[in-house]
């Protein structure tokens, strides 16, 4: 494994909780790292941008506050997404809050930024960046982040279009540090296929829509609980970016989920200011959303990874 010790020691399961947009949230944060797992949340989910340093207080106390009381079983760090973007107006800011609070993971995405990576490594801090291909991975790499997220075709939020086969093999020929793999991973087989591919660690999203402590809609987790991939719909409309969308919210909006229209890239829309309309009326997630049977806490989600992750080595083993 190409991992830091700073980034495995902690970890229960080889899980990265994807940074979702308005969904992620301090309760989903700590939840997700006492179950074990790195949670994290795009900093734009800080609003205004001065709550981004209390969000981060009340992680780390409660992170803290849980290693005092379990020290046989300490929690996971945590990340924060920057979107490094040139159409953020906030990324310096929340850059600074967070080489000010020391934060031990950054994922950077939309963009590769030298300076944001030395910012990061100013006091020890970890750059993972998110890549959909072969060509932008080289050039995260050579701008200094030091380790990949690999988004491949079936990720929620703004995903690839290329089989994580494909793109973990590519990557592998000449990247041999962290590597994480994101793309319909839902149970706990898939994460130990993405670990058979030569990823390091899984980078998981949609099935925490459909937890307690996540920031949605109930009709959102409902909705997730009810859909297969055959309901999640690959479009550029809503922010510039191409990135897949629930077609049942896409059709509740007024609009044709099998006849979009493309938009136009150099209008993309963060919600710098404000939360688009997108991830408000359009909800967003990955193909791997037919894993997902009920609403639980992030606690129980991640007890039925682990004991999924177990039976599929176990019966990988007995088969070998």
């Amino acid at each position: 494994m190409s991992l830091p010790p700073s980034l495995s020691a902690r970890l229960r399961l080889p899980v990265v909780a994807s940074p979702m947009f308005i969904i992620s949230n301090p309760d989903l944060v700590i939840a997700q790292c006492k179950s074990g797992i790195v949670g994290s949340f795009p900093s734009l989910n800080a609003r205004p941008a001065e709550e981004l340093d209390v969000w981060l207080v009340r992680i780390r106390e409660a992170l803290d506050a849980h290693d005092r009381e379990h020290p046989d079983r300490p929690a996971a760090p945590f990340a924060v997404n920057l979107i490094v973007h040139r159409s953020n107006d906030r990324v310096e800011h929340d850059l600074e809050v967070c080489v000010r609070h020391r934060v031990p993971i950054v994922i950077t995405s939309l963009g590769a930024r030298p300076e944001v990576n030395q910012a990061i490594h100013s006091y020890g801090g970890i750059v993972l960046h998110d890549v959909i291909s072969n060509r932008f991975a080289k050039k995260a790499i050579e701008k200094g982040a030091d380790g990949l997220i690999a988004v491949a075709a079936g990720a929620g939020g703004h995903a690839g279009v290329q089989s994580p086969f494909a793109l973990i093999s590519e990557i592998r020929e000449w990247f041999d540090g962290p590597l994480l793999l994101s793309g319909a991973l839902a149970n706990g087989a898939s994460i130990l296929g993405a670990l058979a591919m030569g990823a390091d660690l899984a980078y998981m999203g949609s099935a925490f829509i459909a937890t307690h402590e996540a920031h949605a809609a109930e009709a959102y987790k409902q909705m997730i609980v009810d859909s297969g991939a055959e309901d999640v719909v690959y479009t550029s409309l809503f922010t510039g970016v191409h990135g897949n969308y629930l077609k049942p919210s896409i059709a509740r909006a007024g609009l044709d989920p099998d006849n979009l229209p493309e938009s136009d890239p150099s209008k993309m829309d963060f919600g710098t200011n404000r939360p688009p309309k997108a991830w408000k009326d359009v909800w967003g997630c990955g193909q791997g959303i037919g894993a997902v049977k009920s609403v639980v806490s992030t606690a129980e989600l991640v007890n039925r990874l682990s004991r999924e992750f177990e039976i599929a080595r176990d019966s990988l083993r007995a088969r070998t």
